[in-house]
């Protein structure tokens, strides 16, 4: 009797630990399964401010973006897009995917605003708001209006629909901003070539005489102070060598 209730127990404890880890596993799988069903852009928006944009930019909020942008002294690009638009959509995964576009915004303050997050000053709205629109702003938080999307729609001016042309503007605007010292010592290379070879060319034969008159008059003066003093000197050395001439008659030479 107790060797049946033993050998009864053993089996129940081992058909329940079985039952533990066959039901453990299929948690483990439905989990994973479940996991890469999520969203891709909710999967990566570890970063709230990236709103699906990609975790390789670095995105910050409106507010904290203006105030970094003048603490560091950068451009501000900020995109306004919506969940709802279309174009917002197609435009998300390009931005997403490119690494020279976030390669190049180590240069900007990056911001981006979703659905309420748009801000309702009519700064953000310079022709109109549609979307998605992308504005860039100075260090100190001035709208650059003048950075448009030069292949796009003129009644959009600053509508963009692909990454070639959200980084010409952004490759504009670095440029524009180039402070006057990075122009001072940054001097084209052709003029510095060209200054070099004047500065060690030769001499042409037939170079101006440039010498003044004023210069000419005193070496003509110090000329004829020097015309005496080495006549006399070749006087005396002339008489000494006739005189040697003589004396070496005399004796037979």
């Amino acid at each position: 009797m107790w060797g049946w209730r033993f050998r009864n127990h053993s089996t129940f404890s081992l058909l329940a630990i079985t039952s533990g880890i066959v039901a453990l596993t299929c948690i483990v799988i439905v989990g994973s399964a479940g996991g890469r069903q999520l969203d891709p852009e909710d999967e990566e928006d570890k970063n709230d401010a990236a709103h699906g944009l990609g975790q390789h930019i670095t995105w910050l909020p409106l507010k904290e973006g203006f105030e970094i942008a003048e603490k560091e002294d950068k451009p501000l690009m900020l995109i306004i897009h919506k969940s709802w638009c279309g174009a917002c959509r197609s435009l998300k995964p390009k931005i997403k995917e490119s690494k020279e576009l976030g390669e190049l915004s180590k240069k900007f303050v990056m911001v981006n605003v979703l659905d309420d997050e748009e801000p309702p000053e009519e700064l953000y709205r310079p022709d109109g708001g549609y979307i998605p629109r992308i504005l860039f702003f100075s260090p100190k938080g001035e709208l650059m209006d003048d950075v448009i999307n030069t292949e796009g729609n003129p009644q959009y001016k600053y509508y963009y629909y692909d990454v070639d042309g959200i980084m010409t503007s952004m490759n504009g605007v670095v440029k524009k901003l180039l402070s006057p010292l990075d122009d001072d010592t940054n001097i084209d290379q052709n003029t510095k070539d060209a200054k070099d070879a004047d500065e060690n060319a030769p001499e042409d034969e037939t170079t101006t005489d440039t010498t003044t008159a004023s210069d000419k008059s005193e070496l003509s003066n110090d000329t004829k102070l020097r015309r005496p003093i080495v006549n006399t000197f070749y006087k005396i050395g002339l008489n000494w060598f006739k005189t040697f001439q003589l004396i070496l008659n005399d004796i037979g030479y």
